[in-house]
């Protein structure tokens, strides 16, 4: 059977691609706003991802015309509603009811709002921890309900991963040393518990719902943790980089320099995995066990 994939990610481009050549498509999923995404094109996936923006609405406002979520369920609508023009309204409904949905997002909450150095800082003592990861959850709660009521059946809701590792919080944070930083992996370990139960909540509450909770987090501590097992030779530094001790502090642009074998690097930029990494990830979340991806994996969730 053929699927179709409405793919709303924001970290994981590489990982979404392997996905989808595990289940027989070429290439990746096209995006939204490309011209050429129309007619016969959409009814096999379409890419509604944005840069920088995240579940909240003002998460990413330092960038210019990045695409909340929010903002992407309405492009996903309007989708929905071509859909319906080309094949009918039962056909379209079938065809939802039978496609893969996966979301990941909410990194870019905590790093691009909640932990943004100085421009957050009159927001982290006015909001406590628990009260913005609060937020997040109510807010995602109404958005993935949303999403239900559109169509979607079969979600997957990757978590976030541990942003406390990656480069540029490494450097930004220079006290944590050879370490991770705890801060940042503490607020996700906090969102990401609330978020499992949300997982769980959604489907016992949404008829017909089959939501899978993606345990990213745990996926990528278990390879930082164990990386010479998985064939990597540095886990805590950019493949590339302009400055800092761990390369995290530029993003990755035309005068950065490389490193000889990205193949071998953990993080690809101050913020993102390497190819190598998403492998891994896609792999675990499509036929790993119930510590990866729950109650089932992506592979059995496109049986049902």
């Amino acid at each position: 059977m053929k699927f179709s994939h409405k793919l709303l990610y924001k970290r994981f481009k590489c990982l979404i691609k392997v996905l989808r050549q595990e289940l027989g498509f070429k290439d990746f999923t096209p995006p939204y706003l490309a011209p050429t995404t129309s007619g016969p094109v959409v009814l096999q996936g379409v890419n509604y991802a944005s840069g920088g923006g995240g579940i909240l609405n003002h998460t990413g406002k330092i960038f210019v015309g990045r695409i909340n979520l929010d903002a992407q369920l309405d492009n996903f609508a309007n989708t929905i509603n071509d859909i319906i023009l080309s094949i009918g309204a039962p056909a379209a409904t079938k065809l939802f009811e039978t496609s893969l949905f996966s979301i990941t997002i909410g990194a870019n909450d905590f790093i691009n709002n909640y932990l943004t150095p100085v421009v957050s800082t009159v927001e982290q003592k006015l909001v406590t921890p628990g009260a913005f990861v609060g937020a997040l959850i109510s807010r995602f709660r109404l958005q993935l309900t949303r999403l239900y009521n559109m169509g979607a059946r079969k979600i997957v809701v990757a978590n976030v991963g541990p942003i406390g590792c990656i480069p540029y919080q490494r450097d930004i944070n220079p006290s944590a040393g050879e370490n991770c930083v705890a801060y940042p992996n503490q607020l996700a370990q906090m969102y990401n518990s609330q978020l499992k139960n949300l997982v769980a909540e959604l489907n016992t509450n949404l008829e017909g719902s089959k939501f899978a909770y993606a345990d990213v987090y745990h996926i990528v501590d278990d390879i930082i943790q164990n990386y010479r097992s998985f064939g990597f030779e540095n886990a805590d530094s950019s493949c590339c980089y302009v400055a800092g001790r761990f390369g995290g502090l530029i993003p990755c642009g035309p005068t950065s320099k490389f490193c000889p074998n990205r193949s071998k690097y953990v993080f690809w930029d101050p913020y993102h995995p390497t190819d190598a990494t998403n492998a891994i990830i896609a792999s675990r979340l499509m036929d790993g066990g119930t510590d990866d991806i729950s109650p089932m994996n992506i592979r059995r969730l496109l049986d049902l």
